[in-house]
């Protein structure tokens, strides 16, 4: 008899956790730079709405910036998911949706709602793509509150055809020469091109006995955990060695998350063609 190992689900977070991780979520004053104009409406405050609907964070992420004065209204990510599915245990292949919320009280971003998937086989988190579920953002004015949770319940009533594409990708074989095409396109995401401290060898490279599958959906998840993740041993232009680095920026984790979901929904469609 074949054994699956159980995971158990992430747990939700407290809003204190919260509070220390990412700080700016509960700002009481938005940006000295920002106009009277803005209407200050705390992340923390949508936060405990949501919590009332039955979406608790699962993680958190504020953007590192140098400029102290910053800190406490810089732009961040919070990760939902709806209360019933952190009570399932989950298999290591298994996925859950999610919803990627982004704000800040500086004025760079609006509420932006994002659909996003949490892989149990590690803590992995993709953000999908506008071409397959459509993004939502919401201006600092009206009712946010409430704009909010509805933006979230529409995004949740689409993430059954967000499972149906995953399905797919599991069903498309990758080749390894395949598979470096892809990572290859994937470092143009994030480096200019021919100056990747990297080559596409080592992108493809699992870090865990879990992602040494060759479907396309192993494939693109290795591609992403690696690039956003760093820690590979690289060289500089100069010749300098290095460790590429993680990803500490909202706009850069949402960015290329969604590019990297472009690239895979594309990646598909010239498979399916030949």
């Amino acid at each position: 008899m074949l054994s699956r190992t159980i995971l158990q689900p992430a747990r939700a977070l407290s809003l204190d956790e919260v509070q220390r991780a990412a700080p700016s979520i509960f700002a009481e004053t938005p940006h000295a730079k920002l106009s009277g104009r803005y209407t200050l409406i705390p992340t923390g405050k949508v936060l405990e709405a949501l919590h009332h609907e039955g979406f608790v964070p699962t993680r958190v992420m504020q953007t590192r910036i140098r400029n102290e004065s910053g800190i406490g209204t810089a732009k961040h990510l919070v990760r939902l998911r709806h209360r019933d599915q952190l009570d399932r245990p989950a298999t290591v292949d298994a996925i859950v949706p999610e919803v990627v919320l982004v704000n800040s009280h500086d004025g760079s971003s609006s509420y932006q709602l994002h659909a996003g998937l949490y892989r149990f086989v590690c803590s992995n988190g993709m953000v999908v793509a506008d071409g397959c579920i459509g993004s939502l953002s919401i201006r600092h004015a009206g009712n946010v509150v409430d704009e909010v949770i509805e933006g979230v319940y529409e995004i949740v009533k689409e993430t059954p055809r967000l499972i149906e594409r995953v399905a797919d990708y599991r069903a498309t074989s990758v080749s390894d020469r395949e598979a470096r095409v892809l990572a290859g396109a994937a470092l143009d995401l994030k480096y200019e091109p021919d100056k990747a401290p990297i080559g596409p060898d080592q992108l493809i490279v699992p870090r865990r006995a879990e992602d040494h599958g060759t479907d396309l959906w192993s494939r693109m998840n290795v591609v992403q955990e690696n690039l956003l993740r760093g820690g590979l041993r690289g060289q500089s232009a100069n010749g300098r060695r290095l460790r590429t680095r993680a990803v500490a920026s909202v706009s850069d984790d949402v960015r290329l998350n969604k590019a990297l979901w472009r690239l895979t929904e594309e990646f598909a469609r010239l498979k399916a063609a030949h």
